[in-house]
């Protein structure tokens, strides 16, 4: 195997709502994620005004990163990280959103962990919206089908940007943007049911506004330095065709444009053909300032980052298919793919095709934002766990982004593996549904130490990290300490 370049960024992924906790410590406020119940089903409808004061919601107390981080640093360096993607919660900066001034305590929590991973030698990558904007701007301005939210976005920006533009190099304006389309309420703050006949009108609103939000975080961070990269990300798993007949062909590139639309704004300036058709025949109407479109097309983002788990298929004929599992994927199970216990088809090649999908549209560097497998981890009598299944699975994915990058030409700057510590699920507000290289001990009702605990992947990970830049990346065959 071809080693991976000498700079290339190791690492792993988490975020703030995921993981922090004290949801309510030291001047944060609730933000959309925190009045989303605990074991539920997959990406079930949240209803703000449904928030029970008794029921479990489990990004209130997360794993305490809030509290440990300091803790879960050394773990992360003990692999040898050289990147931490993670999130700053927008309503720790700003509780309600429309604050005139931040909450200092929140920005002194981000000076700390910002201080511990540099004493790490570990570069932050940083999502400015990971799915957690202020509560009070969806119950009170409706999210950002509001305008006046790219006002408020901005200002939490400006300060962060600001504050920490010595510590942080990279950014990520909105967590995988094209989930949009599937579950507005948690990532848009836009409260529109299925059965609403303007729906689309109402989402597509507001992704603009995040797309004018982009542009202009894109603009002020240029302005603070050079030393400022701002990116994009995609929530990416390709639809392949199910057969040959050219019907099937047309599905699976309706599907990728679906995803290609969010990419083609922030990075090609403008939006695509395709995708003003279907505004036209749809009846869509997207309201702009005058200036927008200028805004747009000024200010691309510098890179790509896209999450990558899973693949289906679609067909144009859905009679007899089974709907492959896996968040919000509308599409078919492969019968050449085999299955996670979750239902996500492992497609290691998948990877490797994203890749070059990705960067033949594009021609700009991508990053590997997450990308892991989530099992039932079984804790031994001995206090381990033995997760060859993720050794597995991350082993032949990085073959495939190995062979993306030395045979294929393209150009991947890191990887952070998702949730590189076990942390509560976004989508089911869970936690057996573990990705992590370290086990945290906690249940789906939010009880346990919260002791943590190195996997065999954790060790599997260091050495993947020390040895592949001198030789290649370790094998789940080969011995784990």
């Amino acid at each position: 195997m071809t080693e991976f370049p000498k700079d290339f960024l190791w690492g792993g992924a988490i975020s703030a709502n995921q993981s922090e906790g004290a949801w309510n410590v030291d001047g944060k406020g609730p933000s959309i994620q925190d009045v989303a119940p605990g074991n539920r089903n997959v990406f079930t409808p949240i209803d703000p005004l449904k928030y029970d004061p008794k029921g479990y919601y489990p990004t209130h107390n997360g794993i305490d990163f809030y509290h440990r981080y300091a803790e879960d640093i050394k773990l992360f360096e003990e692999m040898g990280f050289k990147v931490l993607r993670m999130s700053i919660a927008w309503s720790r900066i700003f509780p309600n959103g429309d604050d005139d001034q931040p909450n200092e305590k929140g920005l002194e929590y981000y000076d700390h962990v910002f201080k511990a991973l540099r004493a790490a030698n570990i570069e932050p990558l940083v999502t400015l919206s990971h799915f957690e904007i202020p509560l009070h701007l969806v119950t009170e301005y409706g999210g950002w089908e509001n305008r006046d939210t790219i006002k408020f976005f901005m200002r939490f920006v400006k300060t962060v940007m600001t504050r920490y533009q010595h510590q942080v190099h990279y950014w990520l304006t909105f967590n995988e943007i094209n989930m949009a389309l599937y579950a507005p309420l948690q990532t848009l703050g836009v409260d529109v049911k299925m059965s609403d006949p303007d729906r689309e009108q109402h989402i597509y609103q507001a992704v603009h506004h995040q797309f004018v939000a982009s542009s202009l975080s894109v603009a002020f961070a240029r302005g603070l330095s050079t030393e400022q990269h701002v990116g994009a990300m995609l929530g990416y798993s390709p639809i392949y065709p199910l057969t040959g007949k050219p019907e099937d062909m047309l599905a699976s590139l309706k599907a990728e444009q679906e995803k290609f639309f969010f990419a083609d704004v922030q990075i090609k300036g403008h939006y695509p053909e395709f995708q003003l058709q279907y505004f036209k025949r749809h009846g869509i109407n997207i309201q702009m300032l005058p200036d927008d479109e200028a805004l747009l097309a000024n200010n691309p983002v510098d890179f790509l980052s896209f999450s990558y788990y899973s693949t289906a298929v679609i067909s144009a004929d859905s009679a007899g298919q089974t709907e492959a599992q896996g968040n919000v994927i509308h599409a078919f199970e492969s019968p050449y793919i085999p299955k996670s216990e979750w239902g996500w088809q492992i497609d290691p090649l998948g990877l490797r095709l994203s890749c070059n999908y990705l960067y033949d549209r594009y021609h700009v560097p991508l990053f590997i934002a997450e990308n892991g497998l989530g099992a039932h981890d079984q804790l031994t009598d001995d206090g381990a766990i033995h997760d060859d299944y993720r050794i597995n699975y991350l082993s032949q994915h990085l073959q495939a982004l190995n062979d993306a990058i030395n045979l294929d030409g393209v150009n991947v700057f890191g990887y952070t593996a998702w949730g590189c510590i076990d942390i509560i699920s976004a989508a089911a507000g869970e936690m057996e549904k573990r990705y992590g290289f370290i086990y945290v001990d906690q249940d789906n009702q939010g009880k346990g130490t919260l002791q943590r605990i190195r996997k065999d992947s954790f060790w599997w990970y260091q050495r993947v990290i020390a040895e592949n830049g001198a030789k290649q990346v370790l094998q789940a065959d080969q011995e784990v300490k």
